[in-house]
C-alpha cells in the first residue's frame, strides 16, 4: 500500500476517524470537509482511493439532475483520478439509494454505518 493517497471526505460527524489505518497501512491521507475542497485537492493530489459519506438529494434543488451529494466530486474525479476506487458510507435507511449514484459513477464498495476500522481494511 505504501505510496498511496486515500481522500477522506468528512462531511458530518458520524464519519469514523480511521487515520490510525492510513498510517499503519503507509497511505497518506487528504482530509477534507466538503465536496468543494475535495475538488480542489484534485488539482494537487490524484487519490487512489476516495472515501465519502452519501447523502440521497431528496428533492434537491437541481430539478432531478444529482442524486447525491457525491455526483460532482466524482465527475471531477473521472477527469483527474479516473483509476481511484471509491468507497461510500451509508446511512441504512438510504443504502437503497446508492445503487442510483453506482449506475452513473464506479463504486467499489458500500460500507453501512456504523463502519469498523475492520470493514474498512478488508475494502482496501
Amino acid at each position: 500500500m505504501s505510496g498511496k493517497v486515500f481522500f477522506s471526505i468528512v462531511e458530518s460527524p458520524f464519519h469514523p476517524d480511521f487515520s490510525g489505518l492510513y498510517a499503519r497501512q503507509g497511505i497518506r491521507e487528504v482530509r477534507v470537509t466538503s465536496i468543494r475542497k475535495a475538488i480542489s485537492e484534485l488539482r494537487k493530489a490524484k487519490p487512489d482511493y476516495v472515501v465519502a459519506e452519501f447523502f440521497y438529494g431528496y428533492g434537491n434543488n437541481y430539478a432531478g439532475v444529482n442524486v447525491s451529494n457525491l455526483d460532482v466530486f466524482l465527475a471531477s474525479l473521472q477527469k483527474y483520478a479516473p483509476e481511484a476506487r471509491i468507497l461510500v458510507m451509508v446511512d441504512k435507511f438510504e443504502r437503497e439509494y446508492v445503487g442510483k449514484l453506482a449506475a452513473l459513477f464506479p463504486v467499489h464498495k458500500v460500507l453501512v454505518h456504523p463502519v469498523s476500522e475492520a470493514q474498512l481494511e478488508e475494502a482496501l
